[in-house]
This record gives C-alpha cells, sequence and structure tokens, in this order.
C-alpha cells in the first residue's frame, strides 16, 4: 500500500511539473532567441527542442546524451571504447547547448545522428522516442529528467546513467522534490558512479548504482600535435606563461583588478616575485569558459589598461607580444596547457563547483585551485593530496601561488611530475563503463547495430 501511495504521490508531482514545463515552453524560446544573437548555434533545428524532427531516422541506434562541452567529451571517450569493442556501433548523440552539439557533430561516422535532445514535456518526450526508436540512452553524468525518465521506462527502453555525479548542493535540491526525482533516479536501469561519494548521494536521491568506475575523462589523451605546438610557443618565450584556465563571469574582472594593482606597485610588468618581492615580467593567458564571453573578456582586460592579443589574431607565428593573452577558440585546450607554466582554475574562486583539471594534468600543467571545487570534489582532493594541483583560499592568494611556483623551477617541477603521476593513476573508466553497457544490452537481447 505504501508504495502504491508512493508511486501516486509520485504521479500527481509529475503532472504538476509537466504544466510547469509546458507553460515555460515560449520562455524557452525567448531565451533561445537571445542566446543566439550570441552563439547561432541555438538558433540551428530549434523545433527539435520541442520534439519535431524532420531528418529521417533509422531504429535500433545506442542514444547518448551529452547535455553540453565537457559531458560530450566524456562521451567521446566512452564512444571510442564502445567502438572498439563493436566497430559497427551506430549512435545517436543529443545535446542541450551549442558548444555540446558543435563539439558532438566531431564524434559522429557514417550512419550515426545527431539532435537536440527535448524539452521535458511528455508529448516533446514521447515524440522523440517515438521518432528515433534508440535501443538503449546513456545519460551523461548528471541529466536525469522526469517526464524522460518515465517514459523510457513506459516504452521499454532502458535509460542508463553513466559517469554519474551528484554533488551535496545538488542532492539537497533533489532531495526537496523526491516525490518528484526518487521515481526518475529509480527508473534508471543502471548507475556507474565517479566515486564512492557520488554513489552514495546517488542512493540517497533513489538510484540502484550498479558500480564505480571511476571518472571518464582520465582516459582522455591531450591532442599530441597541440600540446606540443603550445609547447614549442613556450620555448620562445622569456617570461612565464600563467593561465587563467577556463575562467568564469566574475573571475576575469577580480583576476583583472589584482594584476592592475600589481603593475600598479611594480611599475614594470605586474607580476611579482612571491620569494623576493622583485618584480617578475609574466605573460598572463585568459581562456573563457563560454565563447559567447571572448569578446566581453577582451574588453574588460583593455579597458583595464592591458594590451590585448587575442588567440584568433595570432597567425602561424604564435602569441606575439602583449600583456594579455585571450584564448578565444574552442579545442585548443591542450595548446592553452602546453604553453602555461602553471594555470588558475576556473569556476573555483566563485561558488560555481570549479571545472575539470584532470585534462591540466593529463597535459603536466600544475593547477591553482580556489574553494570551491563541488562539482570535481573527489578528483580536486585526490590532486591536492597527491601533489598534483595547490588549494588556496582567494583570488588573490591564487595569484601569488601561481607567481610563486614559476619562480621556484624546482617547485614547479614537483608539482609537474606529481599531476602527470595523479592523472595517468585514475585511468580505467571507460574500458569498464563500455563493457558493463555492452553485457547489459546483450542480456537485455537488444542489438545496437543494423
Amino acid at each position: 500500500m505504501e508504495r502504491l501511495a508512493g508511486r501516486a504521490g509520485s504521479g500527481v508531482m509529475r503532472k504538476l511539473y509537466s504544466l510547469v514545463m509546458r507553460g515555460a515552453q515560449p520562455l524557452l524560446r525567448s531565451k533561445l532567441r537571445r542566446r543566439g544573437a550570441a552563439e547561432p548555434g541555438y538558433l540551428v533545428a530549434v523545433d527539435e527542442r520541442f520534439g519535431r524532427y524532420d531528418q529521417p531516422a533509422t531504429p535500433g541506434a545506442l542514444w547518448i546524451h551529452a547535455v553540453s562541452l565537457g559531458e560530450t567529451r566524456a562521451a567521446g571517450i566512452l564512444l571510442a571504447a564502445l567502438r572498439e569493442r563493436d566497430p559497427a556501433l551506430r549512435v545517436l548523440l543529443t545535446h542541450g547547448t551549442a558548444t555540446g552539439r558543435e563539439e558532438g557533430s566531431r564524434l559522429l561516422r557514417e550512419g550515426d545522428q545527431q539532435a537536440w535532445l527535448p524539452w521535458d514535456t511528455p508529448h516533446a518526450v514521447a515524440r522523440f522516442l517515438a521518432h528515433f526508436r534508440p535501443a538503449a540512452g546513456v545519460l551523461m553524468e548528471t541529466e536525469v529528467w522526469p517526464n524522460l525518465a518515465d517514459a523510457c521506462e513506459r516504452e521499454g527502453v532502458p535509460l542508463l546513467l553513466a559517469n554519474a555525479r551528484l554533488s551535496e548542493q545538488s542532492l539537497r535540491k533533489t532531495l526537496r522534490l523526491q516525490r518528484l526525482s526518487r521515481a526518475a533516479y529509480g527508473s534508471l536501469g543502471a548507475v556507474w558512479a565517479q566515486t564512492q561519494a557520488d554513489a552514495q548521494r546517488l542512493g540517497r536521491a533513489g538510484a540502484q548504482v550498479s558500480g564505480v568506475y571511476g571518472n571518464l575523462k582520465f582516459d582522455a589523451e591531450p591532442d599530441a600535435a597541440l600540446l606540443q605546438q603550445g609547447r614549442d610557443w613556450r620555448a620562445r618565450s622569456a617570461a612565464p606563461v600563467i593561465m587563467f584556465a577556463s575562467s568564469r563571469e566574475g573571475e576575469e574582472a577580480e583576476l583583472l583588478r589584482i594584476l592592475a594593482a600589481q603593475r600598479e606597485l611594480s611599475g614594470a610588468g605586474f607580476a611579482r616575485r612571491a620569494t623576493d618581492g622583485e618584480a617578475a615580467a609574466a605573460r598572463w593567458l585568459l581562456v573563457p569558459r563560454h565563447p559567447q564571453r571572448f569578446d566581453e573578456v577582451a574588453q574588460l582586460a583593455q579597458q583595464a589598461g592591458f594590451r590585448v592579443a587575442r588567440r584568433s589574431a595570432w597567425g602561424a607565428g604564435g602569441p606575439p607580444d602583449a600583456d594579455l593573452w585571450i584564448g578565444d577558440s574552442l579545442g585548443e585546450m591542450p595548446l592553452y596547457y602546453g604553453l602555461a607554466d602553471v594555470a588558475l582554475l576556473g569556476g573555483s574562486f566563485l561558488p560555481l563547483g570549479g571545472q575539470n583539471l584532470i585534462e591540466a594534468a593529463a597535459c603536466g600543467c600544475p593547477v591553482v585551485m580556489g574553494p570551491h571545487t563541488f562539482n570535481f570534489a573527489e578528483a580536486a582532493e585526490r590532486a591536492q593530496a597527491e601533489g598534483g594541483a595547490v588549494r588556496v583560499a582567494t583570488m588573490e592568494e591564487g595569484v601569488r601561488a601561481a607567481q610563486a611556483l614559476v619562480a621556484d623551477p624546482a617547485r614547479r617541477g614537483e608539482v609537474v611530475a606529481n599531476a602527470t603521476r595523479f592523472a595517468q593513476a585514475h585511468r580505467g573508466a571507460a574500458a569498464k563503463t563500455a563493457d558493463a553497457i555492452l553485457a547489459l544490452l546483450r542480456r537485455q537481447g537488444r542489438r545496437l547495430t543494423s
């Protein structure tokens, strides 16, 4: 009786949720128009957001949903492992952001398809499943939607959660709506968590965790050509290079304020040696997390009085003389990490959860991170514990710590070695996850190839 009452309560909550989601559709269209003004990718195939698809579909593909850029890169790692085991695999990739869709287009092969995942209303989700008829769905990391989960369960489409993570902050939000979210998590056919802590939180949310396999991003191989190009450019520079990697709104302004104050104090250059207080000219490289903010960040730097050179204007000769370089390109993070002696971790100096530090470690670039890394909590804690990253409390401390590292080559060398060992020691999630997905689908008698 209690279980039936729980299901009834969940059904009522989902109906209310569906009414809200349907009512919000005009707001979604308005938001897409605004985002599309800065990022035209948001204006592509808008009707797909509402479950209307013009492209023909071939049923039976493995559907992988990767909402944004980071999840899509993780999906690429998993997809490579799946294709190694099943070269004839056909996939349907869905996304939620323009950067995710652009990155995902690079993963497609003949016979694959790509689309937007629809807004989570019952009719849009039903049209999506009826059109594509996937053999199974793999959600990357966090994307569990109530109507999508319910429709997949009713249509007999196994829905799996790979590279799964759930922060304490997200868990608190989930538990506030547990009459809605618990059924969604409980309907998942399998959940493979990144860490034991994630597994425990996912269990509290209602999921049945099938295994703890680690983070797929440890299995990423940095683009060797880009990494070497960055190192070659760094070798030509007499000055050290400090990078602000995947910076977020509000963080760049604080960094520029600190650098401007240092420049005023030093009178020549704007980075100072932490050991003796003498001026030590350093190049700063800012790489904003979101491409729609490239122009804004460049303008902020110019308004602060710095000479700016943007990556898009560097040419084959590499970065020109300037106070600040702006990394305004996509898909070149290995180049930037190769160019940098040390990196500040974006998203960690404001309560935004931090960005992925694993790629920096794999490229041999030491990381200085702020206090807010809840989106990558265990990776950040392990990197710090293993000596591959430095934790600070404020942006100002972060700048000083980065400057201290570039002023002390021996200390920096130790952190580089530790970061490289950290990146190598935690590989293997891709193989485990790919094997688990294919084994589960074989047990259910599902074929993923035509």
